[in-house]
């Protein structure tokens, strides 16, 4: 390693560590699970993959988009990703709006949410719903509650977000022409680039969920964070 004037050989290595870390900066890794019924979502062959940050404060935003895309990839064995999946492929998008944990008096409050768009290869709207999960932790002794707080939340998110992809059916991407799939009003925020809500408009089945955590949707909550 080449020393650099004036800068310690410390720092260096610290640097080249986080980088090499992937989703090491979350302090999570990705979890799998695969299920040999659907290796592939409706009956297709290849995906892509696209993982947004829309929170408010977007920290360790890379780690997360690798934390989530690393997990739905790997629980998908039989699909051909990204750049491998060809023109026929379908597309997943997923914007995360909140992905964080802190700590209330004698517990942790965590939070990992966000929404799914899967589309054919013609773009038409296969499915669309939310994984919102939130969890309370006590905050026992000689433990990294804080992390094993968003560990479980983001755990039952993932398992929500494969149940309702393994839930597209071939049978959805051949529909007679002239029939759709139901959109919500939401769906205008799921277009690429599109701006996140203001928190205070939040609504729907997790609004009251959200409210009592204190974990505002879209952004971190006040305090410790994972990172």
């Amino acid at each position: 390693m080449v020393r650099v004037p004036g800068r310690p050989l410390f720092g260096v290595a610290v640097a080249l560590a986080l980088v090499a870390s992937g989703c090491g900066s979350t302090g999570l890794t990705p979890v799998t699970y695969p299920d040999s019924s659907v290796p592939c979502p409706a009956g297709l062959h290849g995906w892509k993959l696209e993982v947004l940050d829309r929170r408010a404060r977007r920290e360790s935003t890379e780690g997360i988009q690798a934390l989530v895309g690393q997990s739905i990839r790997q629980s998908f064995p039989g699909c051909q990703w990204d750049s491998a999946a060809g023109a026929g492929a379908g597309r997943v998008q997923i914007e995360i709006h909140r992905f964080a944990a802190r700590q209330d008096g004698n517990t942790w409050e965590a939070a990992a949410d966000w929404s799914v768009l899967a589309s054919d290869p013609s773009g038409r709207t296969l499915t669309e719903f939310e994984a919102n999960e939130e969890v309370s932790r006590p905050n026992y002794r000689g433990s990294n509650n804080e992390k094993e707080a968003l560990r479980e939340a983001f755990d039952r998110a993932m398992r929500r977000t494969l149940a309702g992809l393994r839930a597209v059916t071939s049978v959805a991407v051949f529909r007679l022409p002239g029939r759709t799939v139901p959109q919500r009003a939401s769906l205008g925020r799921l277009r690429p680039g599109a701006a996140s809500p203001s928190p205070w408009g939040t609504s729907g089945p997790g609004a009251r969920g959200i409210a009592a955590s204190g974990l505002e949707r879209f952004s971190h909550p006040p305090g410790p964070e994972v990172l």
